[in-house]
């Protein structure tokens, strides 16, 4: 662990940012470093509306921390030393619990910030300068060049219970779309969400061995795949399709709770019917104190094509 990574750690430690500044949730795992907060997944979401100019907001498990981010932190101090500022005046029953309703986080979170109403009489805090991120680009059906390979970034959405980081492992036995070969890359979509792995040129056996990650809304449902040929002049061709049951892991990852208080073992299972892709069982493991699931899928609605994949839950 860098000296940077452990300092955060420390301060995350520290009683006051064991639970979350805005509604006090146990367990934050999210923080501003613009602000110098720890907040939590649902509270998360009326941070990114701010904006990164008033809020950036990043993971504290998942995203990589500059030092200058992490030095913000602690320049703070924690969440009292920021509350005892931003909540000096807050007026009794004002500031929202841990269960309050999405409306009502995100109001008293602009309130907080963006507003500053609740300062003492006269101060005003200007924004802090930390750097922010290039402005995210929208995925779309038409895949980038292959020798774009972005590090993949958890979408903070609101009333999400979580993320899947879904490794696109290999393909087999693609379909021909070109001539004699075909430029695949695969689109993974959850909702609205869409996260897509690079071309691979004139490869019908790829190996990507590439991370997407998707954030999981309390109303999931299947994960769909499709696998696309690229093309240069014309709307990409398909080359098949399949859909990811995560129920199983999810609902074997909510019932163990802490995975790292267990060994390895094996703790649920997506079986293998008529009605799914899969090639053969896929199998839900505690491995090193992580929830994984390796998944063999046939691609649908194509002549041929396999898709290999590993999936790993992150808890918020």
């Amino acid at each position: 662990m860098s000296s940077g990574k452990k300092k955060l750690k420390d301060l995350l430690q520290q009683s006051d940012n064991r639970t979350c500044a805005d509604c006090g949730a146990h367990d934050p795992k999210w923080a501003s470093p613009t602000i110098g907060v720890f907040i939590c997944l649902k509270c998360c979401g009326g941070h990114r509306l701010l904006g990164p100019n008033i809020s950036k907001v990043l993971s504290v498990t998942i995203d990589e921390w500059t030092d200058e981010e992490i030095d913000a932190m602690i320049e703070v101090g924690g969440n009292s030393s920021a509350n005892a500022i931003y909540e000096a005046h807050v007026p009794d029953g004002v500031k929202p619990g841990p269960d309050a309703s999405s409306e009502q986080r995100n109001k008293y979170i602009r309130s907080k910030y963006e507003h500053q109403e609740f300062l003492k009489p006269g101060l005003k805090i200007s924004n802090r300068s930390v750097p922010q991120p290039s402005p995210p680009k929208e995925n779309s059906f038409h895949a980038p060049s292959s020798s774009s390979n972005p590090t993949p970034k958890p979408e903070c959405l609101d009333g999400a219970i979580g993320h899947l980081k879904i490794t696109v492992l290999q393909g087999a036995n693609l379909a021909v779309r070109d001539m004699l070969s075909s430029d695949p890359y695969v689109v993974l979509q959850l909702g609205e969400q869409k996260a897509q792995t690079t071309i691979m040129r004139s490869n019908l056996n790829p190996i990507w061995n590439e991370d997407l990650m998707l954030a999981v809304p309390e109303d999931y449902g299947p994960v769909k795949l499709q696998v696309f040929d690229y093309d240069r002049f014309s709307a990409d061709d398909i080359m098949g399709e399949a859909e990811i049951d995560i129920a199983p892991m999810l609902t074997s990852a909510m019932a163990y709770g802490d995975a790292s208080m267990f060994g390895d073992m094996q703790i649920g299972k997506w079986l293998k019917s008529h009605d799914n892709a899969l090639l053969e069982d896929s199998t839900v493991n505690i491995v090193d104190g992580k929830v994984k699931q390796e998944v063999s899928l046939q691609l649908q609605n194509v002549e041929s094509g396999m898709i290999y994949l590993e999936i790993e839950w992150i808890p918020p």
